[in-house]
């Protein structure tokens, strides 16, 4: 009677792509791929955007009283500032500085935890309030930071958020109001100060000012060259 024999089972690295492999998307839209990050300039701000979970809203009374209390806490940082904001109904997009991975690292983090628990303190839920990642976009050019600014202060009219606040000049739920670089200087109407932080690198104190100033009227479109990480009907 012969021996048995035993069949070469076939071999498999461990790790590598495969079908299936990773984590699995939280809701109708995959989260943030897990590449590597920008390289980060303190020389240059960088545009931010983050995504609320399917379902929340936060262009509403509660998503920018938590937003405001974010920026409260994250301002007494020294090395991560949020110069600028704008939030829209499920997404988020700052303008910011940070002086190393660390430091954006670990503001962001700051942020969004503020944020999520005033959050959920003002709507009685819990849970998660932001997507896993956030995208961080370098400014490296004047232009990209002149356009950057005007993208992300006039980014409620791209939404059309403005049609039902034709007597504002200013977003009422973003920093314009505190912006000193519109054209004409438009008057500013009683809005909420918010605590963002007054911006320190050249990019963001003088050097977008080399392109114009900025109307308060502009409709931005996609910024040119960018990849679109807001939701897909608009950014």
């Amino acid at each position: 009677m012969a021996a048995p024999v035993q069949p070469e089972l076939p071999f498999r690295a461990r790790g590598g792509k495969r079908a299936g492999a990773g984590r699995p998307p939280r809701g109708p839209r995959s989260s943030e791929k897990h590449k590597a990050r920008p390289t980060i300039d303190p020389r240059h701000p960088l545009h931010v955007v983050i995504r609320a979970r399917p379902g929340l809203r936060l262009r509403r009374r509660a998503g920018w009283l938590a937003v405001r209390h974010g920026l409260a806490i994250t301002c007494r940082r020294s090395d991560f500032r949020i110069c600028h904001v704008s939030v829209q109904g499920n997404h988020i997009h700052l303008v910011v500085e940070a002086d190393s991975h660390m430091s954006l690292a670990r503001g962001m983090q700051g942020f969004q935890i503020a944020c999520a628990r005033r959050f959920n303190a003002q709507t009685r839920r819990s849970g998660a309030v932001f997507a896993d990642r956030y995208h961080p976009r370098p400014l490296r050019t004047l232009r990209e930071t002149r356009n950057a600014l005007a993208y992300v202060l006039n980014n409620w009219r791209r939404h059309r958020e403005d049609s039902t606040a034709r007597n504002l000049a200013f977003d009422p739920f973003a920093s314009a109001r505190a912006f000193d670089g519109w054209l004409d200087s438009p008057r500013r109407a009683h809005l909420e100060f918010v605590p963002v932080v007054m911006p320190t690198t050249w990019h963001l104190t003088h050097g977008w000012r080399r392109h114009g100033p900025i109307s308060p009227h502009a409709r931005p479109g996609p910024i040119a060259g960018a990849r679109q990480h807001a939701p897909a009907h608009g950014g």
